[in-house]
């Protein structure tokens, strides 16, 4: 600090001295034409410095580094080190990753493997404990963590809060173990997709903070208005960003920030991060300085990050430098004052878990559906992950019927040997084949959807076979994508992943069927995201927080153990 401060009165020189640089001030939403020092990283201020070292950055912008608010790194398919590497190409310094989909496989095992990835990182990784392994008591996983399990990490370097409660009856009925771990942190995110009222007054109340399940301006109004953070997501499927716009003002921009949660690597390198996050806000109407302060500073002090979000004195030289006109394009990434293809280390040779599967591969007999009247349907919709809860009857009583998009969706217990759940879907818009993924939301069985039983058995058996993968069947033909790291991950470098993802899409997009179908896939099974799910007990309503059963017969109320009529 002595050498930081003697070096801010200008007493002795800097590191480096950034010339000629318009640079972007997210306290004020203004742009100045400056120069800034920086010394071990950090930036001293604005103006004329004495450097051993000067950049002219040629009357470039130059903003902040950007924050992602809320991320799962496991959904890119990319190892930590592969995901740091793409996304700090396109501006990003700062990630906030709640690691709730590896320990949902692993448990501690799994929060120790990404924390152990941040010293070679040329991002910063900083941790949110999962505070919902499993997401509920039905959804069972690989792991269960409490309280006491997490509290050994909050000590841990990079840790700094709690991540989605997504047990939304757990905190609102103040359940016990619950409120351990809300205390855990004063630094507490939110998952409370349509709570409204109330209810979501309890759930404020309780202490969560932040939500990003927002889908429509209303129900983001209604956050804002009682205090929370609200995280506009664009994802893979998860497109919000646009319905949400419009609550972003000058007065609610503080409470405002981008998250990705869940973006595959093709998007990733394709699109890009939360510069492409910026461009769309722009695209929606957003003022420009707004949603680049939406992207650094708002993050940054919703989080407490004091150090960051801006390039002013005492806070960390991370920055971007943008191309000429006017799209948000990144040219080139520093974190530290360094470019980031200087920091960004070689991965030490730290062994990726393996992960192994319990269950047997179905046969076409124990997928049989035959039924003569209505039935539940999970109704798929495009750019959410919302499923609709449908009733409808297959003709002939025999599915799939491709007339009406019903396909067969089939879970497997990937933990607990021989138990499948079928069920219906309407929605993937596939004419033939199958898919199947061991990336299932949050459990992480393998899910499986397709137009025939020996198509979806044959996807189920290349996922197993390759201790996690996405596969692809098309008759004949057969497309996979490892995932070697606990079944979620791919070790292999991100350019090699998008060409494979590619390969995958294009045998997908044969079977006539919507974009990003393993994305889609993914969520059928999360029993947390309203209103129909499927878990390897069965359908479940998200909204009666209960097993129902594919047949529907009047009104009639069922338990997780046999049928029985409301009295």
């Amino acid at each position: 600090m002595d050498q930081l401060i003697a070096a801010a009165r200008g007493d002795i020189p800097a590191d480096l001295l950034f010339t000629d640089a318009e640079v972007f001030n997210p306290f004020t939403c203004s742009w100045e034409l400056t120069s800034f020092g920086v010394k071990d990283g950090i930036v001293l201020g604005t103006g004329a410095y004495r450097a051993h070292q000067v950049h002219s950055l040629k009357n470039a912008r130059v903003v902040p580094g950007l924050i992602d608010a809320h991320v799962h790194i496991e959904s890119s398919l990319l190892t930590p080190h592969e995901y740091a590497h793409l996304v700090s190409s396109h501006g990003t310094t700062t990630v906030i990753a709640d690691p709730h989909e590896i320990a949902n496989v692993l448990g501690s095992a799994g929060i120790r493997y990404m924390l152990a990835a941040r010293p070679a990182l040329s991002i910063d990784l900083l941790i949110m404990l999962p505070s919902c392994v499993p997401a509920t008591p039905d959804d069972q996983g690989g792991a269960v963590l409490n309280a006491a399990d997490l509290k050994p990490f909050l000590d841990m370097d990079g840790v700094i809060g709690i991540g989605e409660m997504m047990n939304v009856p757990g905190v609102i009925g103040n359940d016990p173990e619950v409120a351990l771990k809300r205390a855990l942190s004063p630094i507490v995110d939110g998952h409370a997709p349509l709570l409204s009222d109330h209810p979501l007054d309890a759930y404020i109340l309780a202490g969560i903070q932040s939500d990003h399940e927002c889908t429509s301006a209303g129900e983001a109004r209604e956050r804002i208005s009682r205090g929370m953070y609200l995280y506009l997501r664009e994802g893979s499927t998860e497109q919000n960003l646009k319905a949400l716009a419009e609550v972003v003002s000058g007065c609610t921009v503080p409470r405002c920030s981008f998250a990705t949660d869940d973006r595959h690597a093709d998007l990733l390198a394709k699109a890009g991060h939360i510069d492409d996050c910026i461009r769309k806000a722009i695209e929606y109407g957003i003022d420009p300085d707004e949603a680049i302060q939406m992207a650094t500073l708002s993050p940054a002090e919703r989080f407490r990050l004091t150090d960051r979000g801006a390039l002013a004195p005492g806070r960390r030289a991370d920055f971007c430098v943008l191309g000429k006109g006017s799209p948000f394009t990144v040219q080139q990434t520093y974190r530290g004052g360094r470019p980031v293809d200087a920091v960004n280390r070689e991965m030490p040779p730290t062994p990726h878990p393996v992960r192994t599967y319990a269950c047997t591969v179905p046969s076409p007999n124990d997928l049989k559906i035959r039924t003569h009247g209505p039935c539940r349907v999970i109704g798929l919709v495009p750019g959410q992950i919302l499923t609709e809860s449908r009733l409808l009857t297959p003709a002939a009583g025999i599915v799939p019927d491709l007339e009406e998009d019903l396909l067969k969706i089939v879970v497997c217990d990937a933990y607990r040997g021989s138990r499948y759940g079928v069920g219906l879907v309407q929605g993937f818009g596939f004419t033939s084949g199958a898919i199947a993924t061991s990336v299932a939301h949050d459990a992480h069985n393998i899910i499986a959807v397709g137009t025939s039983d020996q198509e979806i058995c044959r996807a189920v058996d290349l996922v197993i076979s390759a201790h996690g993968a996405l596969a692809a069947v098309l008759g004949e033909r057969t497309a996979v994508l490892p995932l070697e790291c606990a079944g979620l991950m791919s070790v292999l470098p991100y350019q090699q992943v998008v060409a494979d993802l590619d390969i995958i899409n294009g045998l997908a997009a044969e079977m006539g069927g919507i974009r990003d179908p393993f994305m889609y896939l993914s969520f059928m099974g999360l029993p947390v995201i309203p209103h129909l799910r499927i878990t390897p007990g069965g359908l479940f309503d998200v909204d009666m927080q209960h097993r129902v059963p594919l047949e529907y017969i009047d009104d009639d109320e069922w338990t997780d153990q046999k049928p029985e009529r409301k009295a």
